[in-house]
């Protein structure tokens, strides 16, 4: 006769419930940006803690496909680099398009010059040169086309790229100045060229040109830095009729933007672009930026733009926030609610609530979320490097870059930007599915990405300063997460990354 061993029984119960732990347990790899001093830092998962915040991951659920984050080519960011040793330079490029870096996939860059640049220029500088018979872009032949060269060169995945034009020519325009005015309507033809021969030109280099938006905020500037002012239907009819029948017609593959400014409007542009099939077919999407607000994302605004064409893109075409010096290469500042938008001074008193002082992390992280959760496909920062005041700029518009430079001194300082935006382009890649996500605590923020790869990405933020715990479930499996206060954490799920 058998005797009965509880111990045994135990140890073998134990044994097998340790089994089915590390069956159900969801094997991730987590990265984190904090206040508290990481900087894009592996950390181990958790122990299971109690009243644990939950967030659950539902792939089966697809919204838009991604078509990539990155920064912006400016004549500044590329002349700063041209300043700094060589060893800066290719630093500073392997960090952002680099397999060891940020691995940007989508990018932007000016046509003529901009407020970013060291001073007003055009490709086409001989008036009423209709065939534009002296159009030549020798002017980013030292600086920016070089740059976008070297990115090219370590970029193993490849980039986009999205070219927007601040003005057309000012012998195009009414008021034939930089800034202000409008495209007079003999001249419709000369400027849909323009793109054309700008297409053509940077080939020739060996760059192609995924992109375009019409006009960067056609809304204009208050006459600061080189603008082109447009009506929804005036930039509707430009693209109907003149652009984009010439860019098909010279066989050129190129997406068109509509738009490029300020969310809290966006619907009446969408009304005209897309009104019917004659206006919109032209219209690979819209462009936005975030300056209505850095803290309200305006998501009714991105939703109706997604409703009225649900398969047409919405990119976030620029974004950045106002430099303080000397504070540039502080990282508590960036962390900092001290930290002020623009419009904190200038702003109405029926505005003033979108523009608190509310930290420069926060802003990005808290934007790219609910933009992604809200059909955005693309988001692309401003420069990419600027100096310690926030320039070079003729305007004297000084803002943040994610990398600072000393030229003078040959430093570079990655600012804890940089890394927040890490973050999505690391690991969310071109062509990722968002996926559904559902977060219990209100006090986070969560987006979730499927990359063709089959990896998920989950990117949480935490704004609050206490940390707190997490239980990550995907399809039955489960992780504990303990995420600091102050600080930005992507999961990676079916991936190991570094």
């Amino acid at each position: 006769m058998k005797t009965y061993n509880p111990l045994l029984y135990v140890l073998l119960l134990m044994a097998i419930m340790s089994c089915n732990d590390k069956n159900n347990a969801l094997e991730v790899t987590i990265f984190e940006t904090s206040a508290n001093g990481n900087k894009l830092k592996e950390i181990e998962p958790a122990v299971k803690a109690e009243n644990a915040s939950s967030i659950k991951i539902l792939p089966e659920e697809e919204f838009q496909t991604i078509t990539g984050f990155g920064g912006s080519f400016t004549e500044s960011s590329a002349y700063l680099l041209n300043q700094v040793s060589k060893e800066n330079r290719d630093k500073v490029i392997e960090a952002y398009f680099g397999e060891s870096g940020a691995k940007y996939s989508l990018t932007r860059t000016h046509m003529n010059s901009c407020d970013f640049s060291l001073g007003h220029y055009s490709y086409a500088p001989v008036a009423d040169d209709m065939d534009l018979e002296h159009f030549s872009i020798q002017e980013d032949k030292d600086d920016i086309i070089p740059m976008i060269k070297d990115a090219m060169a370590v970029s193993q995945d490849g980039f986009k790229i999205i070219s927007s034009p601040w003005t057309a020519p000012i012998w195009m325009k009414d008021n034939k100045e930089w800034e202000g005015g409008k495209l007079l309507s003999k001249y419709n033809d000369t400027w849909a060229l323009f793109f054309s021969k700008y297409i053509d030109a940077y080939k020739e280099e060996g760059i192609d040109i995924w992109g375009f938006t019409v006009e960067n905020e056609p809304l204009g500037n208050d006459n600061n830095w080189e603008s082109m002012l447009f009506s929804p239907e005036e930039m509707t009819n430009f693209v109907q009729n003149h652009l984009g029948p010439k860019l098909e017609a010279d066989n050129h593959d190129v997406k068109i933007l509509g738009y490029d400014q300020n969310r809290e409007v966006l619907d009446k542009w969408v009304d005209v672009m897309y009104r019917d099939e004659a206006s919109s077919k032209y219209f690979s999407g819209v462009a936005v930026h975030w300056y209505a607000s850095t803290f309200d994302y305006f998501p009714e605004a991105l939703q109706y733009a997604h409703n009225k064409a649900p398969n047409k893109h919405i990119i976030q075409s620029e974004a950045c926030v106002d430099a303080e010096v000397p504070k540039w290469n502080d990282d508590k500042w960036y962390w900092s609610k001290e930290a002020t938008d623009w419009g904190y001074t200038w702003a109405p008193d029926d505005q003033k609530h979108l523009h608190p002082k509310y930290a420069p992390v926060n802003r990005y992280a808290r934007d790219i979320i609910g933009c992604l959760n809200n059909w955005v496909d693309g988001w692309v920062d401003w420069n990419m490097v600027l100096d310690t005041q926030g320039g070079p700029n003729w305007a004297e518009n000084w803002c943040v870059a994610p990398v600072i430079v000393d030229p003078a001194k040959d430093e570079v300082y990655f600012t804890p930007i940089y890394y927040t935006l890490s973050h999505f382009s690391k690991y969310i890649r071109p062509e990722a599915k968002r996926i559904g996500i559902e977060v219990s605590d209100k006090e986070l923020m969560a987006t979730a990405a499927k990359n063709v790869d089959g990896s998920i990405a989950v990117v949480i933020f935490n704004e609050g300063p206490e940390e707190k715990f997490i239980n990550l479930a995907l399809e039955g499996r489960e992780v504990s997460i303990k995420i600091d206060g102050q600080a930005i954490q992507t999961v990676l799920i079916g991936a190991t990354q570094s």
